[in-house]
């Protein structure tokens, strides 16, 4: 049995054992993205490289068999960067978008694409589940955001964005039972929060933030209390749009959401700088979610600026070192978003605030480090060009956006479905666990840093009925290729064309259902990219 070193330390393994295993059996990650166990394999990624260290060299681990004497560097500085690199040549010919530009503009990161496609189905209930992941008041917001997501949408310069407010209206409707045509009666749907923390939070301010952060607060199991000087909780919602086109009792059903969670509402009661000491001095944490005008802030202890309080951009938290004397002695972390930043009228955005400082507060309470919700890399490029639009209106139908009559009263069900068959799913369907994406992330790759001013086409082969195969993606690793001949597949994959204009393909002008007769699923599930 051979006997090698791993960072230094000394291990037997079988004669012919894999490098990259023998390192992994260490407990020791090496990544991957050509490799797959069980079938023959040749180095393409390179981002499995280890450190010869007595030689230097770089080593593709994948390819080489554990040898006696071996000394080897699973990482260092050198090692990172050239897998770092490794992933930006790959990066550099990746045309496709990780999530759809909609979702991108959504200060509430909402995954619109995901909706639509529930939507499209009729599929109501899953597409609330998937709205309010990300939107505490999908009715209310479906009523008076600004919709910055329509204006980013690719379908905009073609026929007209997709309505994706009036979308998002219906989805909460359908819950709330005021959808039209879907039934009077609301769905009893139960958001379950998570077991409880014991971890105490406050939050002043019962308008929009402060209403969507103790919504994903109570989520998390937090025992959140809102305290707010108004006999009701909505702030600029009960003050500022009118009834008509905000009825009351959607705001009082979205707040009762709010409640059925366990969170509690302290109302009608001023909050004064001794007050807000004693609040502070009985929570783990507070958020300021006070909204326009509230000027009580000012005797509070707290850092501001000439437009409201000052806090961190991405995590929302109040520096300790900048409180007053008013909160000597106060250990809690101390949290400000929404208009007790800066006067905002952008609902979506106060919103997206409150679910963001979710994340930084549920990160205070659990001792870990205080960044704000978390971002994976992203791939995107851009506009589409003029040839791309036909490949991308294969995923939709070819209708022109519908307008209602009547905007108070929405979508009915049909018209729904139509309208978001319309999406034209810009966003990757796997990019929750494809490998490119998690390693460019965990790598901080930078996408652009090869890439050329000219980029290949997007195309979407749709001819099979469970894959879709868009070449502009494909690192060439040759997992499918070799995939379909272990299956034997009478046509399979296999790569075409010579250097840089190598792509994999069917052979002899083949469709893809006829490339994937019997291994459809098993290729797909093995790609490392998102198809």
């Amino acid at each position: 049995m051979p006997t090698l070193k791993i960072d230094n330390k000394e291990v037997s393994v079988p004669a012919g054992a894999n490098l990259m295993q023998v390192i992994r059996e260490q407990g020791i990650d090496v990544p991957s993205m050509c490799y797959l166990e069980g079938i023959p394999h040749f180095t393409s990624c390179m981002v499995c490289v280890v450190k010869d260290r007595k030689t230097g060299r770089l080593l593709p681990s994948c390819s080489l068999e554990a040898e006696e004497g071996m000394d080897v560097i699973s990482m260092d500085d050198e090692v990172r960067e050239a897998r770092k690199t490794s992933l930006e040549l790959l990066l550099s010919e990746h045309v496709g978008d990780c999530e759809a530009p909609c979702q991108v503009s959504c200060p509430a990161h909402m995954d619109i694409p995901r909706m639509n496609r529930h939507l499209a189905k009729g599929e109501f209930t899953e597409a609330y589940q998937v709205v309010v992941n990300d939107i505490a008041l999908p009715s209310v917001l479906g009523r008076i955001c600004t919709a910055p997501c329509e204006g980013a949408c690719r379908r905009r310069s073609i026929d007209g964005s997709v309505s994706i407010c009036l979308l998002k209206r219906y989805a909460g409707d359908h819950v709330l039972g005021k959808a039209k045509g879907s039934g009077t009666e609301a769905v009893d749907l139960k958001l379950k929060p998570a077991p409880a923390t014991g971890k105490k939070v406050s939050i002043l301010g019962a308008g929009i933030a402060g209403l969507a952060a103790a919504y994903h607060l109570a989520l998390r199991g937090h025992a959140v209390t809102v305290f707010d000087r108004n006999a009701r909780a909505g702030g600029s919602l009960r003050k500022e749009v009118p009834a008509g086109e905000l009825p009351g009792d959607v705001v009082d059903q979205e707040i009762g959401r709010i409640l059925g969670l366990g969170a509690t509402f302290v109302l009608g009661e001023s909050v004064d700088g001794q007050k807000f000491r004693d609040i502070c001095l009985a929570s783990d944490a507070v958020v300021v979610a006070t909204g326009k005008g509230e000027s009580g802030t000012v005797s509070w202890g707290l850092p501001m600026h000439p437009k409201g309080i000052t806090a961190d951009d991405s995590s929302y938290q109040i520096d300790p070192g900048s409180l007053g004397e008013e909160l000597r002695g106060v250990s809690c972390g101390i949290f400000a978003v929404g208009s007790a930043l800066k006067p905002s009228r952008l609902a979506i955005r106060t919103l997206g605030q409150g679910k963001e400082v979710a994340y930084s507060v549920d990160q205070f309470l659990g001792d870990r480090p205080v960044t704000g919700e978390p971002f994976l890399f992203n791939s995107r490029f851009g506009k589409l060009l003029p040839a791309e639009v036909e490949e991308y209106l294969k995923e939709a139908t070819g209708e022109a956006r519908f307008e209602p009559e009547k905007i108070d009263r929405g979508f009915t069900r049909e018209q729904v479905m139509a309208e978001a068959a319309r999406c034209l799913h810009c966003d990757c369907r796997d990019m929750d666990s494809c490998s490119l994406r998690m390693l460019s992330h965990e790598y901080r790759a930078e996408q652009k840093r090869f890439g050329s001013e000219e980029r290949a086409a997007v195309r979407k082969n749709m001819q099979h009925d469970e894959v879709i195969y868009e070449p502009s993606k494909c690192i060439k690793c040759g997992i499918c290729v070799r995939l379909t001949e272990k299956h034997q597949e009478k046509f399979g994959f296999t790569f075409i064309g010579r250097g840089f204009e190598v792509e994999v393909g069917v052979p002899l002008h083949g469709t893809l259902g006829e490339g994937l007769k019997t291994v459809a699923r098993e290729v797909a599930e093995a790609c490392p990219t998102g198809q």
